[in-house]
């Protein structure tokens, strides 16, 4: 493709989240990321300034809303409100990682539905499209009263997988909530699925129970949304191979990878653990088991075609 896209309308923007991946979908579509500033000011608060004309024009901001979250999410929200008032025509949010996913329902009693809230934060401030990654349960979509487009990341592991040319897979999900995550990529590699049934006693604690399906001298590779602690990825590992598997590898669109979780990934059986950079990755997190993919391309192609009023969901055939 050519390095220079046309259309002067098309403006890209990255916050603090994740800029090297901002500026590889920028350099994708053919574009200069736009120039402003996110500063703090002395008390913390955020300071953003915009520092050349959108007046009129399509804007796609880049920022994951991952560690630290609350920070990430006001950049956000301040910055939709600076576009807002600079008269941009489009206000594009571009969320690779949807943070507060996890509480999209009332799981118990007097429990807040966190993701709604955010959703009505990002609306009210005045954004008029969201284009997300995987996010944690699908109905978040119409958490949103304005247009989602809801990209994949199973194609692209799916794709790693398949030039590894590994034999005799089998695709495993953690517990019965991936199943559907397990199917699309099984169909994809054209192999079978396990489920492994897991009682968790309370939150952040997994107990591996029994696997459904077999895995007896298979490759099992285990896929998930999210890697957070690692603790469920690394118990359902060691359970694989207890029960016969010959080998585990595990892969996961959004690395949020907190407190032990690299430890427990390279003390684990886990052969490598395949991410993408939805959520931008600290040198200390690169060990020679994670394998970074590139979701750079997939959000690139998305903003042209949202940008030129062109279908997204061809992406996805």
């Amino acid at each position: 493709m050519s390095n220079h896209y046309p259309d002067k309308n098309l403006k890209v923007f990255s916050l603090n989240s994740n800029p090297k991946l901002a500026q590889d979908i920028a350099k994708h579509i053919g574009v200069e990321l736009g120039k402003s500033s996110v500063d703090r000011f002395s008390d913390g608060e955020v300071q953003i300034n915009i520092e050349e004309s959108i007046r009129g024009c399509d804007v796609f901001i880049i920022q994951s809303t991952s560690f630290p979250v609350n920070e990430h999410i006001m950049e956000l929200l301040i910055m939709i409100d600076a576009l807002k008032r600079a008269s941009a025509k489009t206000i594009n949010i571009v969320i690779p990682y949807y943070g507060y996913a996890r509480q999209d329902r009332k799981a118990r009693s007097r429990e807040p539905i966190t993701s709604k809230l955010v959703a009505n934060l990002l609306e009210t401030a005045g954004a008029t499209r969201v284009i997300t990654l995987d996010l944690h349960a699908p109905q978040i979509q119409g958490f949103f009263d304005i247009p989602i487009d809801h990209m994949m990341g199973v194609p692209i592991l799916a794709d790693y997988f398949r030039r590894k040319q590994l034999d005799d897979i089998v695709i495993v999900s953690p517990d019965h909530g991936g199943v559907t995550r397990a199917r699309k990529m099984a169909d994809r590699l054209k192999a079978p699925i396990a489920i492994i049934d897991k009682r968790r006693p309370r939150p952040n604690v997994a107990e591996v129970m029994n696997i459904i399906g077999n895995i007896e001298g298979k490759t099992a590779i285990l896929i998930d949304d999210i890697i957070d602690t690692a603790g469920t990825i690394t118990l359902a590992a060691n359970a694989l191979v207890e029960h016969g598997a010959k080998e585990v590898y595990a892969c996961c669109t959004h690395p949020v990878l907190s407190g032990p979780a690299i430890e427990r990934i390279e003390n684990s059986c886990i052969k490598e653990l395949v991410v993408t950079d939805s959520i931008a990755l600290p040198e200390e997190k690169k060990t020679k088991k994670v394998v970074e993919l590139s979701v750079a391309e997939l959000i690139g192609e998305a903003i042209i075609r949202v940008h030129e009023q062109q279908s997204v969901s061809t992406l996805f055939d």
